[in-house]
């Protein structure tokens, strides 16, 4: 079931990427080459946040979207068509897709998860500048270094200042209710445009009003539409719903009431589904801890686990944890129990920043790590605005990579899910100073390795922690994840600042 994007060039539109043939599966360097049949591999549903254009990537498919009429996307959000949409937005597809990572698409949907007034921006609490929580008309929203931000920027949240405007926000519902955004936009205000989602708190039928956190709404029950087969007696029993209207204050008179996001995850009439969510319960299985058969929740479906289901290399069972960013692919059982054939990390977890020193194929080094580009990476600069692969900056412009740390052979890389490119020419003295946070895979008194880069690093570098504490700590098996500051070039690189970042067995 592993994708393989061998042997195949992908041309997508300005803003996104060109893949080149990737010399190898399953990474960038070595290995045996796998020609991909193009058989059809499924039939059903695709959700998950966009990646690129020239068609539409969804989890890592190029969704051909010729057969639709006008590329006509279905939304009371004013995304009425293809070309309305952005990368981050979570999008649902309706068709097929091919072993060799080609679709079809029948239908294209989407909905806002909210899209109104922000009442508070709160940067990081840790001063680790890692994410933002927006408090969108009562709802709490995490945006972080994978967030698509359109109309500001994210080193912009970070500084705390207050949003006059409105936002668009498409999200996944996190487990204690909260949201972690996909994509996110400034846009105009307009209190008679409003959609919010949420928590039912109370409901009063005989008032016709119920409340969602601060929100209380009302509706005329003859005027009020109801969608997805709800009707005003299903109001008292509902966990989470989506109001669209007017806002005054904290009063929303609702046009339209219906079910939340969960429902882009519903079955379709056919059995396939591959959706990208965060994880609402973590995976438990009937045996010992960590065996198989097991099950987690995410998107309001049920994940059954398998012998037979392949788990990504980057991920283990007990890695499977409430809020992770994972991609499953399988089958329903029924209406909300899927049988998972595959499950890959969607969820970041090294990174680097820097100048690019060289691009070619799908692959660019930025301070001696290799990335590899992929039909999930997304490609944006940080004012908002689109860029291709081959219009990347060299040795000019600071370039921050998320994305998930591979190992293939002795070559380890990073998967990049995101690609941000600074909106300004960095300073001629700043082009050799690189961050990156990775897993420790070598230590010594005179250096460390990560992310497949040996750095020159004596005691006086280590940060909060000593250099004695880490090399213990590495020498008794533990598996440790460094935050380091470098300069240099290719074959001298010198750590500036060492920081001990996680430690996953504590």
């Amino acid at each position: 079931m592993k994708r393989h994007f061998c042997n195949r060039v992908i041309g997508l539109a300005a803003g996104t990427v060109v893949f080149g043939a990737i010399s190898a599966c399953g990474g960038a360097g070595g290995g045996g080459v796998d020609v991909a049949d193009g058989g059809i591999r499924g039939t059903g549903s695709s959700v998950g946040p966009v990646s690129g254009f020239g068609s539409v990537f969804i989890n890592g498919v190029e969704f051909s979207t010729d057969d639709i009429p006008n590329r006509e996307v279905e939304s009371n959000d004013g995304i009425t068509a293809e070309v309305l949409l952005s990368e981050g937005m979570i999008l649902r597809v309706e068709g097929e897709w091919r072993d060799d990572g080609t679709g079809t698409a029948d239908r294209l949907s989407y909905d806002d998860t909210l899209r109104g007034r922000v009442d508070l921006v709160e940067p990081d609490p840790s001063g680790a500048g890692e994410f933002v929580t927006l408090s969108i008309m009562g709802q709490s929203v995490r945006v972080d270094r994978q967030t698509v931000v359109r109309g500001t920027t994210f080193a912009t949240l970070l500084g705390g200042s207050p949003i006059s405007d409105h936002i668009r926000v498409s999200a996944w519902r996190q487990a204690d209710g909260s949201y972690r955004a996909g994509y996110i936009q400034v846009i105009d205000p307009d209190p008679t445009n409003i959609e919010l989602e949420g928590s039912v708190l109370t409901v009063d039928t005989n008032l016709n009003e119920f409340t969602i956190g601060t929100i209380t709404v009302q509706y005329d029950e003859d005027d009020v539409s109801f969608g997805s087969g709800l009707t005003e007696t299903d109001l008292a029993t509902a966990t989470a719903l989506e109001v669209e209207g007017t806002l005054a204050g904290n009063l929303l008179t609702a046009a339209t009431i219906d079910r939340d996001d969960a429902r882009r995850f519903s079955r379709s009439s056919a059995d396939d589904i591959e959706f990208t969510a965060t994880i609402d319960s973590s995976y438990t299985s009937s045996g010992a801890v960590g065996t198989r058969p097991g099950e987690f929740t995410m998107g309001s479906l049920t994940v059954r686990v398998t012998d037979a289901t392949e788990l990504d290399d980057s991920i283990s069972l007990v890695d499977l944890a409430e809020g992770l960013l994972i991609q499953v692919e399988g089958k329903f059982l029924s209406d909300t129990v899927v049988e998972a054939e595959e499950i890959e990390l969607r969820d970041g977890n090294a990174k680097v920043k820097g100048v690019i020193s060289s691009a070619a194929d799908n692959t660019i080094i930025i301070g001696g790590v290799e990335v590899l580009v992929s039909p999930t990476t997304t490609f944006t600069v940080e004012d908002g605005s689109g860029i291709s692969f081959q219009a990347l900056p060299i040795s000019s412009t600071t370039v921050e990579v998320e994305g998930v740390e591979r190992g293939q052979d002795a070559d380890i890389f990073i998967e990049a899910l995101k690609v941000e490119v600074d909106d300004e020419i960095a300073d001629f003295d700043d082009r050799d100073l690189y961050e990156l946070e990775g897993r420790l895979t070598n230590i010594t008194p005179a250096s460390i390795t990560i992310l497949g880069v040996a750095i020159d690093a004596g005691p006086e570098a280590y940060d909060s922690n000593s250099q004695g504490e880490i090399i213990n700590l590495f020498d008794d098996g533990e598996l440790l994840i460094l935050e380091v500051e470098y300069s240099g070039s290719t074959n001298n690189f010198i750590a500036d600042e060492i920081d001990l970042e996680e430690n996953d067995d504590d």
